[in-house]
């Protein structure tokens, strides 16, 4: 983000709703040496990014002397912060205050300034959307921050109650006025995206996709013989209430289950995922809806609403294509499909959850990448990855374990490992469920319940095939912990996957499963542990410097800590108005020496081999690894704080470089 102060000042926003356009406030060219928001002019408000706070001013709940403290503590942030933000932060107004003010008094504010104002947007978000209107002056504003999943319609909503003054119906489920009902065709109910409803007080109002059409206000009063008040709610509530509508009319279409729109809907999704890169879909069943949400570099996304009545049909259509029981509903399933698009083949697992509304379905994509990734792409600091290939890879026997949550990216290190490993004077063979990349020369085994071709049938077989190196996919019980062990123990090399927070909660795990330390520490070499983080798109990257409460998040001491810069995106085409494209990953590498396998058999906590593994290993933790990261302007602090662990302080900056080998 810009150093400069004035970054802070939102630009005009002349078009504040999806469609409508509200009079644009008067504005005075600001002073060149004055804080944003402070103008020349008599009739605005001098104080940063004020206007909320002159309301609040005018209604009583302020004093002029708490708003001057709010600047001289805005003044001394090193990144913008709105007024309102740090007068909420000191405790000198509440949430409450600050609405029952806005909707006390028509709001004169453009939206734009009011989301900036109010801490729901950031300033590059608004400077990013309007860049977008530049380039597509036909789309709303509103539609803009929808689409680039910088707010959810709800918020939008509610903010726009507040400026133009319109009620906002948030019920999810709206009952429609029968009388007002016949009085028109649905036909032009959906023309126009409005449904008429009675208020408690027997007043009528319609619920509008945009409040603001007058036309339509008063097209609706002539149709309807009666005045009526216009309201803001949410597109999926009006297209159910429609929907209904056309149920209870008698020119209503049926729907079956074996229309075409169904497969479409279906493929539609499939190819829409593909596309986009995402690694799992989520089709969830709401009270009245269906949600349809895709993961894109680790993060949930929405897709796009269905209508309820298309639950059973949709879920119906993928259990023939997964090959599941579409006569099961009421429990759980999983199931498997393999689907073809321009010459792709996706190998997709699909589970099926039961739940209150129906059945939730979530496809995973375990092939949607385009290559097997090199053991040097994988990410790793340049001394990291010399250890990691000459005392890990390199040594002839022993258990490598790479850990993390599901998405981790542990597969994808783990084939990287594998292909490394692979040569002709190597026999290696694997168990894995399922087989996520075929590569030549590796003999493979994909479980199979079905046929009992289950993890312990091909684990007790495994080691009969002379292997140099056994691949579990994943320890996932005593047994597989135990086959890992014994074949360790018996000269060869295995590597597999595990499921825990950090490499020290690997080698916990273990122990927790009735393995004995001693087998532990003889036979495990590594423990890696690793997780993904978004990648700042490098196109629309710039300095973030971070805010003092920001750097005592991260475990520093501010005051020790005079400047620490990162990176964010502002967002571009390139990465979809996002900030990011693709991902980056983090590693926590633990080798173990004979202090730490000294500790394991002493059975001390994990506060204590944590300590001795930083002190005699040289361990960087994930966090640290993260920082390192950041600093090179690879990843954001708003990933760190959400995906990384913050289990102990990190070390200073440079000291980390000089530990992984990276230039400042």
């Amino acid at each position: 983000m810009p150093d400069s102060k004035s970054s802070t000042v939102a630009p005009q926003v002349t078009e504040p709703v999806d469609g409508t356009r509200a009079p644009a406030t008067s504005a005075t060219p600001e002073s060149a040496d004055a804080p944003p928001g402070v103008t020349t002019g008599t009739d605005t408000p001098a104080l940063p990014g004020s206007l909320i706070a002159d309301l609040l001013v005018k209604a009583g709940h302020l004093t002029p002397d708490q708003v001057e403290y709010a600047l001289r503590v805005w003044s001394k942030l090193p990144s913008p912060q709105p007024i309102v933000s740090i007068l909420k932060q000191l405790e000198f107004i509440s949430e409450e205050q600050i609405y029952a003010t806005l909707q006390g008094s028509r709001v004169d504010i453009q939206l734009g300034t009011l989301l900036l104002e109010m801490g729901i947007v950031s300033d590059v978000e608004l400077r990013t959307a309007l860049a977008i209107k530049a380039d597509q002056p036909d789309k709303r504003l509103g539609e803009i921050l929808r689409e680039n999943h910088v707010l959810a319609e709800d918020e939008l909503l509610s903010v726009l109650s507040l400026q133009l003054g319109f009620r906002y119906l948030e019920a999810e489920k709206l009952q429609c006025d029968r009388i007002a009902v016949g009085k028109a065709r649905k036909q032009w109910f959906e023309k126009h995206g409005c449904v008429p409803v009675r208020d408690e007080d027997g007043s009528l109002m319609l619920a509008m996709l945009d409040p603001t059409e007058s036309q339509l206000v008063k097209d609706a009063e002539r149709i309807f013989g009666e005045p009526v008040v216009p309201c803001a709610a949410r597109s999926y509530v009006i297209e159910t209430a429609i929907r209904q509508l056309s149920r209870n009319s008698a020119d209503a279409e049926t729907f079956t289950e074996d229309n075409n729109t169904i497969v479409k809907a279906v493929e539609d999704i499939l190819e829409r995922a593909i596309e986009d890169g995402a690694s799992d879909i989520h089709i969830e069943p709401m009270k009245d809806r269906i949600r349809v949400r895709f993961r894109l570099d680790g993060v949930l996304f929405s897709y796009k609403e269905l209508p309820m009545e298309m639950a059973r049909p949709l879920s119906s259509r993928i259990k023939i294509l997964a090959g599941a029981d579409i006569a099961e509903r009421r429990r759980h399933q999983d199931g498997r499909l393999l689907y073809e698009t321009d010459g792709l083949k996706i190998d997709i697992r699909v589970s099926f959850y039961a739940t209150v509304h129906g059945e939730k379905i979530v496809l995973r994509l375990l092939n949607n990448r385009s290559k097997l990734l090199d053991i040097n792409e994988l990410g790793m600091a340049p001394r990291m990855f010399d250890r990691f290939v000459e005392d890990v890879l390199e040594v002839p026997s022993g258990v490598v374990l790479v850990t993390g949550p599901t998405g981790s990216g542990k597969t994808t290190t783990l084939y990287g490992a594998i292909n490394y490993l692979n040569d002709i004077n190597t026999s290696i063979v694997t168990a894995e469920d399922p087989v996520e990349y075929v590569i030549p020369g590796i003999s493979q085994c994909s479980i199979n319940p079905k046929i009992n071709l289950t993890y312990e049938e091909t684990l007790r077989h495994i080691v009969r095939q002379d292997p140099d190196v056994i691949v579990i996919g994943e320890i996932r019980d005593r047994f597989s912990a135990d086959t890992a062990i014994q074949a360790a123990l018996t000269g060869h090399k295995v590597l597999t996957t595990f499921h825990t927070e950090d490499s020290i909660g690997g080698l916990l795990r273990l122990l927790h499963m009735d393995i004995e330390a001693f087998l532990i520490s003889s036979t495990v070499v590594c423990v890696v542990a690793q997780r993904l983080v978004r990648r700042v798109c490098p196109q629309c990257s710039e300095e973030h410097v971070l805010a003092p409460e920001e750097i005592r998040r991260l475990g520093y001491n501010p005051a020790d800590v005079r400047r620490l810069v990162f990176a964010r995106g502002r967002g571009c085409s390139a990465c979809r108005f996002l900030g990011y494209r693709g991902r980056v990953s983090v590693f926590e590498m633990l080798i173990l020496d004979e202090q730490v396998r000294d500790a394991l058999i002493g059975r001390r906590t994990s506060h204590e081999i944590r300590r001795i593994c930083t002190e005699s290993t040289g361990l960087v933790s994930l966090l640290e690894d993260g920082i390192v990261k950041a600093s090179q302007g690879q990843t954001s602090y708003e990933e760190i704080i959400r995906a990384l662990p913050r289990l102990a302080k990190p070390r200073p900056l440079q000291q980390l470089h000089r530990m992984q080998g990276v230039t400042q």
